[in-house]
């Protein structure tokens, strides 16, 4: 195995070999893979981190294929990171999917990795910071990163892209789906792909009729909605304008996130905090027992349960709210 410095350097030079092998460290994580991500921090920064989310069969590939060219023909190196939900190695979305993508990997300024969720929530691999982190360093301009679609879990993208886009299809039941969904907190930019067919265009009016009901002030950045065609490119430029307004408009007030979206984020995180730390205290406890037992024999129902075992976690909250 090529040691770490080697790797770094490698990187660093835009091997692609190296870039691999990097990310199959991250993705693995070796014991190696932090002392990579240390060496080549000071080298990370300058790369535009598009996400590109939305249900499964929306086109969220084909549109990135077609994004990757249209930056590639304005002269930025483009690396993807494609987040499926099986490991890349045993077939499933990556050989399905996106097989189509797979005629970028003849350009020399195109890298693509796909990479497993495995245990990642959000619709994000736990490795899928660090390999951008690789593709930063080795010189790519823009970063385009796919999720698996995950519904209103999938909004782990918004900690790591500069601009969300949120990719619908008509037709689908993503209408519905997404005004429901909190990925509406994170989007940048709506995206109707298959703009050609008949329903498109009542999709279009459901997003602007939840868009009507969001308080935007005079100085924040309002999502617009692009109609696209994947499959022919229709639409793609215009995309493309609008990525990089939304880029000049943050830049110009000096943030990286709005605060729609840091308010999604937190509640994610929230959320993920409950399941993995609060959640198992309470099922352990006896507490949870004497419950369960009881709503067994019906003397208390499921609602009052969870109540009863929340309560005091919502005294605690509470008494911290009055003293702040």
């Amino acid at each position: 195995m090529r040691s770490v410095e080697e790797l770094v350097e490698g990187v660093l030079r835009s091997d692609k070999r190296a870039v691999a092998r990097a990310i199959s460290m991250i993705e693995d994580d070796v014991p190696e893979a932090a002392e990579l991500l240390n060496a080549l921090e000071p080298h990370t920064g300058s790369a535009y981190v598009i996400g590109v989310t939305g249900a499964t069969g929306s086109g969220k590939s084909t549109l990135i294929h077609k994004l990757a060219r249209a930056y590639r023909l304005k002269g930025h190196k483009v690396g993807v990171v494609a987040i499926d939900p099986t490991s890349p190695f045993t077939g499933g979305a990556f050989l399905g999917d996106r097989i189509r993508m797979q005629d970028l990997t003849l350009d020399e300024g195109i890298f693509i990795r796909s990479m497993a969720t495995r245990e990642g929530l959000g619709g994000i691999s736990h490795a899928a910071e660090g390999a951008v982190k690789v593709l930063d360093a080795a010189g790519f301009d823009t970063v385009l990163v796919e999720t698996v679609g995950a519904g209103q879990l999938d909004v782990g993208i918004a900690g790591l892209a500069h601009t969300v886009l949120l990719v619908m299809a008509p037709g689908l039941g993503d209408e519905i789906q997404a005004i429901k969904a909190g990925l509406m907190e994170i989007a940048d930019i709506f995206v109707v792909n298959k703009a050609d067919k008949p329903e498109a265009d009542r999709t279009v009016a459901d997003l602007l009729s939840v868009l009507e009901m969001e308080n935007y002030g005079p100085s924040d950045w309002r999502p617009p909605i692009v109609k696209t065609v994947a499959l022919t490119g229709e639409g793609i430029e215009e995309l493309v304008r609008r990525i990089e307004e939304h880029r000049e408009f943050m830049r110009s007030r000096g943030l990286r996130f709005s605060e729609k979206k840091v308010r999604a984020m937190l509640v994610e995180a929230l959320r993920r905090a409950i399941l993995s730390d609060v959640l198992p205290m309470i099922t352990m406890s006896a507490k949870f027992d004497g419950a369960v037992k009881m709503i067994m024999s019906g003397k208390l129902a499921v609602s009052s349960g969870a109540d009863l075992l929340l309560a005091p976690l919502k005294k605690f909250l509470r008494g911290s709210h009055e003293e702040a």
